[in-house]
């Protein structure tokens, strides 16, 4: 096995110039915060972006996710002392002895308990740790909903593996490293769909059947062919909070799965929905059959996805991208907020989206819905267009412009 390694021309070949000065940026960023710079390592993980799946990993269903070109990046240095030491450019610095790591209660839920998390689960797993500083520079927007957190947290997991470990870890051992520091030490994420995607890079699609050793499974697709351009569009009213509306869904699908007896959607079948409809509706109301309805069609989606893009037939694609769209609208119906039904957001975005793609293109709602963002895949030649509609109603940067990246996690070379 080969290091994953990456010269920087070669994964930005159409950002080249505004990368390297990233990186420049962030070697000053370094020298000035811990006092040194030789013999540094350069490194950068990608976000991810939701394609299809939506709502549907609580219940063991399927997720197709993608990596993005934004991205997060490190300049990291060897350290003979045994202490980790990451400074992010936008956040004080957060550190942990390799030989210490006890957790106390004030460091529960920080970046802290995180990286004494992954020290851990590196240690358990029998790969080398040793003593670094990094410094940290992201451009994974939190307002596109781009698993900034994620990305963060696997690029740390690709500095230890590069630098004490040869670059010989598989990069989807990093995304569960990552994974289970989070879980288990830090914010708590209970799936690894995330992780997985900023990792290997390219389209992902993650099986949660069996939650404890999901089925991951990369799919080549040159998302450059296509010219078409991923645009992810914050339509966020910050005012609001709809947590409890993101959490009722989940309750209302296990809900139904319960009534066979079952903890989750994965375990019945469609049919079994539809031969007990009316006992269903009658008990759990219909909004709850409806979503349950939604978990298989999205599943269904999920497989139609992958191999279209595995037969190089991008039409079919973006038809299951709009289905997933009208299926959260009819179905899932995580677009309107029910709590308050003038909070519609979303759907004024993909109303102005639709009208501006004249039936090219599709877009869908992204993430977990309601007021946050969607998703469009917009044909090069209506890009400009696309942008400036969106933005004239939502504002200056809420419209952002992004592409496939093919590479995950990775070490960068620089061109001198």
């Amino acid at each position: 096995m080969k290091p994953f390694i990456r010269d920087l021309k070669a994964l930005c070949p159409n950002h080249y110039e505004a990368q390297l000065r990233r990186y420049r940026t962030a070697e000053i960023g370094f020298a000035e915060h811990f006092g040194t710079l030789h013999e540094h390592r350069f490194f950068s993980a990608p976000g991810c972006t939701e394609i299809c799946g939506s709502q549907t990993d609580h219940n063991n269903g399927k997720v197709f996710a993608a990596s993005v070109d934004a991205d997060t990046i490190a300049v990291a240095q060897l350290s003979d002392d045994g202490i980790i030491r990451i400074k992010p450019d936008d956040a004080p610095e957060f550190s942990a002895n390799i030989n210490e790591l006890d957790i106390s209660d004030d460091e529960k839920g920080t970046p802290t308990a995180f990286l004494k998390g992954l020290i851990k689960s590196f240690k358990k797993n029998c790969f080398e740790v040793g003593g670094f500083c990094a410094f940290t520079s992201s451009a994974v927007s939190d307002k596109a909903e781009l698993s900034r957190r994620a990305s963060f947290e696997v690029l740390i997991g690709a500095v230890i593996c590069h630098l004490f470990n040869g670059g010989q870890i598989p990069q989807m051992k990093i995304a569960q490293l990552a994974h289970n520091a989070d879980k288990n030490y830090y914010k708590g994420d209970q799936h690894i769909t995330k992780q997985a995607a900023c990792a290997a890079g390219g389209f992902t699609m993650i099986d949660y059947r069996d939650t404890d050793t999901p089925i991951i499974e990369g799919i080549h697709c040159n998302f450059a062919d296509y010219s078409h351009a991923l645009c992810i569009v914050d339509a966020k009213d910050r005012t609001a909070d709809f947590s409890e509306e993101r959490l009722t869904i989940e309750r209302e699908m296990k809900a139904v799965a319960g009534f066979f007896d079952c903890d989750t959607l994965r375990s019945i079948a469609l049919p079994d929905i539809m031969l007990n409809i009316n006992d269903l509706r009658r008990t759990f109301g219909d909004r709850a059959v409806l979503r349950a309805v939604h978990f298989f069609y999205e599943n269904e989606r999920v497989e139609r996805m992958i191999h279209a893009l595995k037969n190089e037939n991008f039409d079919d694609f973006l038809h299951a991208v709009k289905e997933s769209g009208d299926s959260s609208f009819k179905y899932l119906q995580n677009v309107c907020p029910a709590s308050d039904v003038s909070k519609q957001s979303l759907s004024i975005a993909l109303n102005v989206a639709e009208s501006t793609l004249h039936r090219k293109g599709a877009c869908r709602i992204h993430s977990d819905g309601f007021s946050g963002t969607i998703q469009a895949f917009v044909p090069f030649e209506d890009l400009q267009q696309f942008k400036m509609n969106l933005e004239k109603v939502f504002g200056a940067g809420s419209c952002h412009v992004l592409t496939v990246r093919s590479v995950g996690a990775t070490e960068v070379t620089l061109d001198n």
